[in-house]
């Protein structure tokens, strides 16, 4: 009972130190036009988000799942990225989306100041963004009413 009880306390002091998390499960693949990727990486929390593919070395199986607890326009950056990347937000209920929004080659920034750095952001709301490498999107076919499902 008192390991349940440290456990419960544990996890009530992640969500105080990390609002915005997502506490339901997070898909670990998608399916786009019949190819199927595994995430390399996911973002449940802002504090994760806020780091993104920051400073980590994007091949082209490089794909990172950005989940959000609710719909929003969310904006991206590009700070210390090593690569140009794909941005693809994607509207989903359960298991399946849709592409709402798809910004393509977006290229890294390096200014000294953060702040100074564009961010890219979706025409309509959404609760995933996928990053790739640019290319990405055009090279499986990834437009706005593109449908993924998550597995």
């Amino acid at each position: 009972m008192t390991a349940i009880l440290l456990v419960v306390a544990a996890y009530a002091v992640f969500m105080l130190d990390n609002p915005g998390c997502v506490t339901s499960p997070v898909p670990s693949t998608f399916t786009v036009n019949g190819k199927t990727y595994a995430f390399t990486y996911t973002a449940t929390c802002e504090a994760q988000r806020e780091v993104g593919l920051m400073n980590k070395k994007v091949t082209n199986t490089t794909t990172m799942l950005f989940a959000f607890p609710s719909m929003d326009t969310y904006q991206f950056w590009m700070y210390d990225t090593n690569t140009s990347l794909d941005m693809i937000w994607i509207s989903a209920a359960g298991n399946a989306g849709t592409v709402v929004y798809v910004y393509a080659d977006a290229q890294p920034c390096y200014s000294l100041i953060s702040i100074s750095c564009p961010t890219y952001g979706p025409s309509s709301p959404a609760n995933y963004v996928i990053e790739a490498k640019a290319g990405f999107a055009e090279a499986n076919g990834i437009e706005v009413g593109t449908q993924i499902r998550f597995g």
